[in-house]
């Protein structure tokens, strides 16, 4: 079994902290497992896979159950001629308050990292694209919200009608449960940084402006407090998702954000992804945190929008500047010679597809470390570049709604600025610097923009 980590790295009190994956399940014993059928799900076929063990769940858009078993019984159950292929599910790890005053932060300050993406431009409030996600759902498969999310973000953006939990998993034996309102009271902050990228925020009552501060997002909480989770409870997101697609939601676009994902693909969450794409769904993801590793899943999935994380040689220059993020202007987002690609980012392995890249170092957005009190961090990570280009991805969308998963990935690969390996010196909050390095397998086409990108939407 893989372990599953959630995709960023913490920049806390100038501390690099990584994430630490849970506890693997022990290999013998009473264990979860995922059950992918080749045919479809029927009673007979319920009741002879209850002779091996207790069915938990049964997904039957994707024709899929999830099982508490002995692990003794696993070959057994492979081996049946309506299984398809059976697995052990594996690891993925990525009280309301007073209200935000402002319906959305189209008109906040500009940041670096949205400067780099060319939807705003320094020492302006106005746009530079003529769109704001308007009309668009994202839901985001994360950690959930924060307590304290409406002083973050506006009421009217969060879509808490569809706002899900989904719980268990490998962790409870196969099941996967539905926990009721768990998603707003989430301890570990992760979902709500990456739900800023999106929206923008309120710092202390300072417009923040965000890649589609008009878009409407969806909670999907699939990761518990600590992080992690499984590939059954991130799959059931997914179909939760893209059942909201062809039912509510059927007249609007809807995108996927998931910055989370492991070392190799679940086939249940396969399953799911193709299911949701399939609907209409446009699906982004993090490449990972692995650096010469390789990449994550669902990230390196062909079908999925991957991402890359990027920074700006501009950082913490000057010296010791904790303002620069707002204060210092990108002098020219489309030159390549200003941006490079974090040592941390995943790389291409073989049959394994990065798309773009984005900005992924020294993101700055709420994360809370005692509950109730607001703070905002500085966050790294490819968690914080895959929201930048889901937002780019509903720009696209409401300028098409019919556009497909597969023309945004190409459209967004067709407009990146080429960055060619090499190596650029980056400074540190200390004021020492470093020679960071990449060669062509960690780049993808290149940096994604929002404005070259919507250029090619018809």
């Amino acid at each position: 079994m893989f372990k599953r980590v959630i995709f960023s790295i913490f920049i806390i009190s100038a501390l690099l902290v990584t994430s630490l994956p849970a506890r693997a399940a022990t290999a013998t014993g009473t264990i979860g497992i995922n059950v992918l059928l080749n045919t479809k799900i029927t009673n007979p076929i319920l009741a002879d896979l209850g002779n091996y063990g207790k069915v938990r769940n049964v997904v039957y858009e994707i024709k899929a159950v999830t099982m508490q078993i002995s692990a003794d019984q696993l070959p057994a159950i492979k081996l049946l001629p309506y299984v398809a292929i059976a697995n052990r599910d594996v690891k993925r790890n990525g009280a309301p308050v007073d209200t935000v005053s402002v319906t959305d932060f189209s008109d906040g300050r500009s940041t670096w990292d949205l400067d780099s993406i060319n939807v705003t431009e320094f020492g302006t409030t106005s746009r530079q694209v003529a769109y704001d996600g308007s009309g668009v759902y994202v839901a985001v498969l994360d950690t959930g919200l924060v307590d304290a999310w409406r002083q973050y973000f506006p009421q009217e953006r969060i879509a808490v009608e569809y706002a899900k939990v989904f719980g268990g998993g490998g962790n409870d034996y196969g099941n996967v449960s539905e926990p009721t309102n768990k998603w707003e009271h989430d301890q570990n902050s992760h979902g709500t940084h990456v739900t800023s990228t999106i929206l923008g925020y309120s710092m202390y009552g300072t417009s923040i402006n965000g890649v589609a501060p008009m878009a409407t997002v969806i909670p999907v909480k699939v990761l518990n407090q600590n992080g992690s989770g499984w590939s059954s409870v991130v799959a059931r997101g997914i179909v939760y998702v893209a059942d909201l697609k062809v039912g509510p939601l059927a007249g609007f676009p809807v995108v996927i954000n998931m910055s989370l994902g492991g070392p190799s693909l679940d086939p249940m969450e396969k399953a799911a992804v193709d299911y949701a794409v399939g609907k209409g769904v446009i699906i982004v993801a993090s490449a990972g945190n692995g650096g010469t590793n390789g990449m994550g899943y669902p990230g390196a999935y062909a079908p999925v929008i991957s991402v890359a994380a990027s920074g700006w040689i501009g950082e913490w220059r000057p010296a010791g500047s904790r303002t620069w993020w707002y204060n210092q202007n990108v002098p020219d987002p489309t030159d390549a010679a200003n941006f490079y690609i974090t040592s941390f980012s995943s790389r291409q392995k073989t049959g394994q597809d990065l798309d773009v890249a984005a900005p992924g170092s020294w993101v700055v957005g709420p994360y809370q470390v005692n509950s109730g009190q607001i703070s905002y961090y500085f966050l790294g990570g490819t968690s914080m570049a895959s929201p930048h280009v889901a937002g780019i991805v509903a720009l696209m969308a409401q300028k098409n709604p019919a556009l497909t998963a597969a023309n945004a990935e190409t459209y967004l690969e067709n407009s990146a600025i080429a960055l060619p390996a090499g190596c650029r010196t980056v400074y540190g909050p200390s004021g020492s610097s470093t020679s960071v390095c990449w060669d062509t397998d960690a780049t993808g086409f290149g940096l994604a923009t929002a404005n070259a990108a919507l250029a090619l939407v018809p």
